[in-house]
């Protein structure tokens, strides 16, 4: 199984976060890639720039390479995926890391229980 984690849950996995239960780890270490989206960086990057999130951008840059996760870049189809998803969700962010796992396909593991109603690859910690 090939995962893409959401934002909260990638950050709860660097900063070995309490939220992450054993069963979201295990999901994590039992799958056979593990993908982070450009978009949750730029998503962490204007939250610590709003004060909202004290995290560091860089340091995330550099958690990504060190855990062995994958970089998933935006891609044109998955910009234009972004279309095709009803409005359940407003956040753009979560619309398009849904986006992306819908087209890739990658399970979507994420703690929102309202982005269940999307997809099956969606998998609520």
């Amino acid at each position: 199984m090939n995962l893409l984690l959401d934002t909260h849950v990638f950050i709860w996995a660097v900063d070995d976060d309490p939220k992450l239960s054993d069963t979201a780890w295990s999901t994590i270490e039992g799958a056979d890639a593990v993908y982070v989206s450009s978009a949750s960086i730029w998503e962490a990057t204007i939250k610590y720039q709003l004060g909202t999130l004290k995290v560091d951008p860089e340091r995330l840059i550099d958690a990504v390479v060190g855990s062995g996760f994958l970089e998933l870049p935006i891609r044109l189809r998955h910009a234009a995926a972004v279309a095709r998803l009803p409005l359940i969700h407003r956040d753009p962010f979560d619309r398009l890391l849904l986006a992306q796992a819908i087209s890739e396909p990658l399970h979507f593991l994420t703690a929102d229980e309202k982005l269940s109603q999307y997809s099956e690859l969606v998998r609520q910690i």
